[in-house]
Parts: structure tokens; sequence; C-alpha cells
């Protein structure tokens, strides 16, 4: 049905820059289960942790008093610095994988571009340009949302058309980073505006899935012609418009 790009094979530039922006993403995931275990260890621990980012400024002083204190029995005190320290170190490298990919595409006009659109910084920017690669080998943007695994599955028969969840078959990396852009965008914003008013209707994992793939519309034109049109919220007493690029 000409929804998806022929087999294409990355080159070895390209093969490189998705080793390291993999790697780094596993280095977050592994981050992010040591920020659980933290957790658990001050809630077997009892202790209560008021403020929502336990790895903010006001928690980090809550860990250093804890690991100086005597609230935590030895063996949790052990535990938790042994963690903090793991986590410290996979910071680093976080840190260090992340100004690789960067240093890599600082003048790539396409990473450059699509940080216009909201939600998209340097870490996201890489995911997209080291995943997609050659942008030109999709035709449109529906073939990206579909490669993506964003779009829904399609059931039709001699009579009905029923569409399902999404496929999520695809690049996973390019589909979570497209879903965390779009749950970082305020509501003041285009692709706010749509993810809200798409969820009123439909529900909240629909409208962030449907702006995803508005997101990645805007990703599709910023690589193939480094400009991205339509960033502009509409007048607040105007009926938002779908977001449209040339």
């Amino acid at each position: 049905m000409g929804r998806l790009p022929e087999a294409w094979i990355a080159p070895p530039a390209t093969r490189e820059l998705r080793g390291w922006v993999r790697h780094r993403a596993k280095l977050v995931g592994l981050r992010s289960s040591l920020k659980c275990q933290v957790h658990g260890v001050l809630a077997n621990a009892g202790v209560w942790v008021p403020m929502t980012d336990l790895f903010g400024v006001a928690g980090q002083q809550l860990l250093a008093d804890l690991s100086g204190g005597e609230r935590l029995s030895v063996e949790s005190r052990s535990r938790l610095d042994s963690t903090l320290r793991v986590i410290a170190a996979l910071e680093f490298e976080i840190e260090l994988f992340a100004k690789l990919v960067n240093g890599r595409l600082r003048t790539d006009p396409g990473y450059r571009t699509i940080q216009q659109i909201p939600g998209i910084g340097p870490v996201l920017a890489g995911v997209f340009v080291a995943e997609i690669g050659d942008i030109t080998r999709f035709t449109r943007p529906q073939q990206l949302a579909s490669w993506a695994g964003l779009t829904p599955k399609h059931h039709e028969s001699d009579t009905t058309v029923h569409r399902g969840r999404i496929t999520k078959q695809g690049s996973r990396l390019v589909r979570w980073a497209a879903v965390e852009a779009v749950q970082r965008v305020g509501g003041h914003t285009r692709l706010g505006q749509h993810r809200d008013r798409v969820a009123a209707r439909r529900g909240r994992n629909i409208g962030v899935v449907a702006a995803a793939r508005e997101l990645l519309t805007l990703v599709f034109y910023g690589l193939r012609d480094h400009h991205i049109r339509a960033l502009t919220t509409p007048a607040a007493t105007s009926t938002p418009a779908p977001a449209s690029v040339a």
C-alpha cells in the first residue's frame, strides 16, 4: 500500500551515531531502575519523601542527610550509598554520550532545525536524526509515523473497517522520543492544543499519540527541508487548526 519505505541499510556513520544514541538510552534505563531502588530503600526504612523529585535540589539534601545521619540502619545506609555512587557514575557516562552525539551533529541543519519544535531538545533531536537516518527514504510523513509504530492497526472486511490500537512496530526509540516530546509541551502550543483537544474527546493516551503523529510530521519536514512552519499558536478566539507544513 506504499505506507512503508523500501528496506534501507544505514551507512557506517549513521550506524555509529545510532550506537551512541542507543547506548545512552540503555544507560538512562539503568539510571531509572536504580532511582526506583533508592525509593524502595527509603520506603522500606519508613522514610517519608515530601518532595516530588527525590533527585532534585531538595531531594539531594535529604539523601545527603540520610547518608550521613543515623535515621537509617547500617544495611539500608550501605545500600543507599552504593546505589547513589552507581547513579553518579551513570550520570557521567550519560552526559559523555550526549556530548558525543551533540558534537557529531552540531552543524547538521536538520538536527538544528527540529530543535525549534516544542518539546524537542538536543537529546531527542539526536534520537530522531540517528534513528531515522536518511529522511528522503520516506516520501511523506505518514510513512514515518507508520515506521515508528504510531499508526493504528487496520482490520477490514467486506462491509466494515476497524482501527485498533497503534501497531508499536518499528523504531521503539523514535516512538518513545515523539511521545516524550509531546508530553512536555504546554497547552498553549499548537501541539499541546492538538493533544488536549483529542484527549478531551477520546482520552489522554489517544491525545498524546495523535500529537506524537503531528510532531513527526514537523520532524519529517524539518529534516527534509531544514525549515518548519506552523509552530505558532492560533489566537485564543479562533478555532485551532491542524498544523500544516509546506
